[in-house]
């Protein structure tokens, strides 16, 4: 019992502060790409506590709920949108021996439990009685069912491959040649996985410049601070899983297999902000055209290779 409460414990705290740090990060590696300074004030080094002042910010801002939105829904839709991602980290191994639950069917689990995360921002277009908002859900709605498919492919490949659904197992089962080999299933995941997340450049349900903030539109203090940190949370949890997919988790040399794993998730983050920096927004027609047209030919295809290899070995 004492084991279980120092792994929720653990995990808990790692929710709490890597998607601090990741977007701590965020807003400096913009400003040196962007030639700015960035934050630089708050808790004095270079402003290495702005996104505690943001908290506290959101916290000190009105409550707002709409007088014709769907309270109860709408008053829910945040945390829908936060907890998942929680629930997922459970089932991630950090090293060897450090995985709060190991479950045979981990990768189907943490897929699932994704997914019902992505809901969250469409009950809250919905819930708001508010057009924009509604218009923000649709399109969440409709990237979702598009980048669910290439995302659940791709995942697939890596599964065959090692002949198992436990994320301990995938990684044990990883080799190094594995990196030009599903590599194709890797950029296909990542970028499907952000544009469940609705990151830069797939943040059309979104679209500050059209639709003000798309389902999160008529929210305010802390259910907004929430969206916000279940979008970076979402960059943990996709750093996570690509890592332990695609990239061998623990596995490296000289160092610990922890610190090799947090070591790869960083690099996938920094991806992350890299991509939202370089890259315009795409239309409506272009993020569906690069779904159905690009990414789900791809993952079938490394599907494909994945199978005939495994028939041949």
């Amino acid at each position: 019992m004492l084991e279980v409460v120092l792994s929720f414990v653990v995990i808990l705290a790692v929710f709490l502060v890597l998607p601090l740090i990741v977007g701590q990060t965020e807003h400096k590696v913009m400003a040196h790409m962007q030639s700015r300074l960035g934050p630089m004030y708050a808790g004095g080094f270079h402003g290495w506590a702005q996104l505690i002042a943001d908290g506290v910010k959101f916290a000190q801002k009105e409550d707002v709920v709409p007088a014709a939105a769907d309270r109860r829904i709408f008053m829910i839709a945040p945390g829908v949108a936060l907890i998942p991602y929680l629930v997922v980290l459970i089932a991630i191994p950090i090293d060897r021996d450090r995985v709060a639950v190991n479950l045979d069917l981990g990768l189907f689990f943490v897929l699932a439990v994704m997914g019902i995360g992505v809901l969250g921002s469409i009950m809250a277009g919905w819930a708001s009685a508010n057009k924009y908002s509604v218009l923000g859900g649709m399109r969440s709605a409709a990237q979702l069912m598009s980048y669910e498919l290439p995302l659940v492919l791709s995942a697939s490949s890596v599964a065959m491959a090692a002949g198992t659904l436990s994320l301990p197992g995938i990684v044990e089962a990883w080799q190094w040649w594995w990196l030009p080999w599903q590599a194709i299933g890797a950029i296909v995941f990542f970028l499907a996985g952000l544009a469940e997340l609705r990151r830069p450049p797939f943040d059309m349900p979104i679209a500050e410049s059209e639709i003000i903030m798309g389902p999160m539109t008529e929210y305010t203090g802390m259910r907004f601070a929430l969206f916000m940190l279940s979008e970076y949370a979402g960059i943990v949890v996709l750093s996570f899983l690509t890592t332990v997919l695609f990239l061998g988790g623990w596995q490296g040399p000289f160092l610990p297999g922890w610190l090799w794993t947090l070591l790869k998730v960083f690099f996938l983050a920094f991806i992350v902000i890299w991509l939202r920096v370089t890259y315009p927004r795409l239309r409506e027609d272009q993020l569906q055209k690069l779904a159905w047209a690009v990414l789900v030919p791809l993952a079938l295809a490394q599907l494909a290779l994945t199978g005939i290899v495994r028939v041949l070995t």
